[in-house]
């Protein structure tokens, strides 16, 4: 097949490397041995996150370093209870990250809340009822 439908890495611009990636690893994510000065690397269940200079990911891409705003991209972590959203919430503030939006109940039928990151990543924090997570923590889609 030409293309196999996953995703091995979410690559981030971020503004400080070095900040960012305190912020990551205050949440509870582990820096590959892999990382260096100028990105970090983190392995997640099935893909990666990998934390690069903006401006450098920008021009690796070929593209301009515009101002940052929504780019119509959120980062999803759907957990298995509105509880445990309410706690991964609580946990992400703590360590730094912005309120976005408290979570709730939404119109889908499930409960979400979003937190920005210290460069305005937007993350959902989300418990779908409808698409539960299986035991290793994958979301099972029918």
């Amino acid at each position: 097949m030409p293309f196999d439908p996953r995703i091995t890495m979410v690559p981030l611009g971020v503004a400080d490397v070095a900040a960012s990636t305190a912020f990551y690893e205050k949440l509870g994510f582990e820096k590959s041995s892999a990382s260096q000065e100028s990105v970090t690397f983190f392995k997640l269940k099935g893909t990666a996150l990998g934390l690069f200079g903006r401006a450098a990911l920008a021009e690796d891409a070929g593209v301009e370093d515009s101002k940052p705003g929504f780019s119509g991209v959120t980062l999803a972590h759907n957990l298995s209870s509105e509880a445990e959203v309410d706690e991964a919430y609580a946990h992400a503030l703590a360590c730094g990250a912005t309120a976005v939006k408290q979570p709730e109940k939404v119109f889908w039928g499930g409960y979400s809340g979003y937190f920005a990151d210290p460069d305005g990543h937007l993350w959902e924090l989300a418990y779908n009822p409808f698409a539960e997570n299986d035991e290793n923590g994958f979301m099972q889609l029918p």
